[in-house]
């Protein structure tokens, strides 16, 4: 679910990421709406769609990763209030999301993990999810939750700073709501040059190595081996849902 406005957005885990990052409500879901929010429901992914890494040709890999790059920039340097309202399982490009939000609320269930998890794939985590994590939890625990490719339950997200609330399931997005009335509370302009100051230069490392990092994106993923580790996953998640 998301709560967009000229000042405010609610997300929430939905779908998988394709090329197609764009935020829509789906299912014939009801929208909610005033004149500083909209609501409408699963506008934001649970991860990124490992289909688009596999099989394809090298402008298709370039198309994806550039939308990636772009999805990612959006929402990092947003002036909305971003509040994440996770009540599923965000690995990879969904915790990604929820950390470039400026609040996360995450459901208090066991079965709900989040984490960077790109090593158990057979993949290298791009640098800029890489700082995006460290400019959250750490260094340390960063070096340790990438190399790992460690997915936290709600307690321990919380403890490391990965998301700001744990909450009964049946209250996030209450939650999220309140968390959005005291951000709107402070005047947006002040708001919005801190916001940017402290994450300009994260961005800007994206920005000014963006082809560069496609070109290693293309070359990673076009390998033999990685083809074959993430086809057996996929292989494997398939089997899972039958």
């Amino acid at each position: 679910m998301a709560l967009a406005a000229g000042r405010a957005m609610l997300m929430r885990s939905g779908v998988r990421l394709g090329t197609q990052a764009a935020a829509r409500g789906g299912n014939g879901a009801r929208r909610f709406m005033n004149h500083r929010v909209v609501v409408e429901p699963n506008t934001v992914p649970a991860g990124l769609d490992l289909r688009e890494m596999c099989g394809k040709n090298p402008a298709h890999y370039a198309e994806y990763w550039r939308a990636v790059q772009e999805m990612w920039l959006k929402v990092y340097l947003s002036n909305l209030v971003l509040v994440a309202a996770i009540n599923g399982t965000s690995p990879a490009g969904g915790c990604l999301i929820a950390l470039s939000c400026d609040y996360r609320v995450l459901a208090d269930n066991p079965r709900y993990r989040m984490g960077l998890n790109e090593t158990l794939l057979g993949l290298v985590v791009p640098f800029w999810f890489k700082d995006t994590l460290v400019n959250t939890i750490g260094h340390r625990a960063s070096e340790r939750a990438l190399q790992l490719g460690l997915l936290f339950p709600p307690a321990e997200a919380l403890q490391l700073g990965m998301v700001d609330q744990v909450v009964p399931e049946d209250q996030v997005q209450s939650t999220a709501l309140s968390v959005m009335t005291q951000w709107l509370a402070i005047p947006d302009h002040v708001r919005q040059l801190t916001k940017n100051m402290i994450r300009k230069a994260t961005a800007d490392h994206l920005i000014k190595h963006r082809e560069a990092d496609i070109q290693n994106f293309i070359n990673f993923i076009s390998r033999d081996s990685i083809q074959k580790s993430l086809q057996v996953y996929l292989e494997n998640l398939k089997q899972k849902k039958h």
